[in-house]
């Protein structure tokens, strides 16, 4: 038996060609890239250090998945819930006294989409980018931590029940309670697998082509017909949020007039939305890093705007560099 499960045993780079798929469910269980990223390496170097108790082939993916379910279970045990600025409170005035930051552990985090959309079947890739929508991430992190795996798995991935209850080594019965549980939390949040996360068409990408001049030319006028009026603006890791594009613009022109002269430069998409980073003027010459946009498009105008301040760490995971000279 022994000589059989060696002969099996799955080689170090069978086990990195479901690094995509198994990044994107860490990525939703845990909401941040940084944390999905040493789940998945984690879950990588138990199942290699277990290899020998490896079962076939046919079962590797189950297995992976196994392994780094319980990775991230044990992760959530010392963990706060990660959440959006507008998960913790009610909308603020656009005043610099609303200014209050909280720690980074605090905070969703967005995505390179290409670090978690499989590849083939387009409709895997459209699943796969509705359920890593911010807001999606945000509300399954309501849910206890079994619930959130349950969910995932049998909404997002499509498993069997069965499947399931063999993976948490659990009754079916409870699987299909905990989903139960699962749907209703996320009903009161207004989101679900099926939002649908349009591809950019042409309108949308001479939309955000306007935005970018409006935006470098800081030319309110032109700003205020691309946003929409019930927009919302946010800026982890402040937990300050803006509801309204008058709030958004009074802040804009107010406390936050030092992004006027702005470079803004198009990246990777994160979540499955158009994305930015935004460079501001540089007391010594050229510019510096200031926030990664993330831009959620409606009805033919900007809906959304998180800036996300961490660009320490985003700007290397998207690609931009950390400085633009003049």
């Amino acid at each position: 038996m022994h000589e059989t499960t060696v002969a099996v045993a799955p080689a170090f780079g069978e086990l990195e060609q479901h690094r995509s798929e198994l990044t994107a469910y860490c990525y939703r269980m845990l909401g941040t890239p940084f944390d999905a990223e040493d789940a998945v390496q984690d879950a990588f170097v138990r199942a290699w250090r277990s290899r020998d108790r490896f079962e076939g082939r046919a079962a590797m993916r189950s297995w992976l998945y196994r392994i780094a379910t319980n990775v991230c279970l044990d992760m959530l045990k010392s963990r706060e819930r990660r959440a959006r600025p507008m998960d913790l409170g009610p909308s603020s005035e656009p005043i610099e006294a609303n200014l209050h930051t909280r720690s980074e552990t605090t905070w969703i985090e967005p995505i390179p989409e290409l670090q978690v959309a499989p590849e083939g079947d387009p409709a895997e890739v459209t699943v796969a980018r509705e359920s890593i929508r911010l807001a999606f991430i945000a509300a399954l992190q309501r849910l206890p931590a079994k619930q959130r795996a349950v969910l995932i798995l049998r909404e997002v991935l499509r498993w069997e029940a069965t499947e399931v209850a063999e993976l948490l080594d659990t009754s079916v019965a409870s699987v299909n309670s905990a989903l139960q549980r699962a749907r209703a939390t996320l009903a009161k949040s207004n989101v679900s697998t099926a939002d649908p996360v349009p591809q950019l068409n042409d309108a949308d990408r001479k939309l955000l082509q306007r935005y970018v001049k409006a935006f470098e030319d800081y030319d309110m006028t032109a700003l205020t017909s691309l946003i929409r009026e019930d927009a919302f603006q946010s800026m982890p890791p402040y937990d300050m949020w803006l509801s309204g594009r008058d709030d958004i613009l009074a802040w804009w022109v107010g406390p936050g007039i030092g992004c006027k002269g702005s470079r803004v430069i198009p990246t990777r998409s994160a979540n499955g939305m158009p994305t930015f980073g935004q460079y501001k003027p540089s007391p010594n010459g050229g510019y510096e890093p200031w926030a990664l946009q993330v831009l959620e498009l409606s009805d033919g105008r900007i809906g959304e705007f998180t800036f996300f301040l961490d660009t320490a760490r985003l700007f290397p995971l998207f690609g931009l560099p950390l400085r633009l000279d003049e």
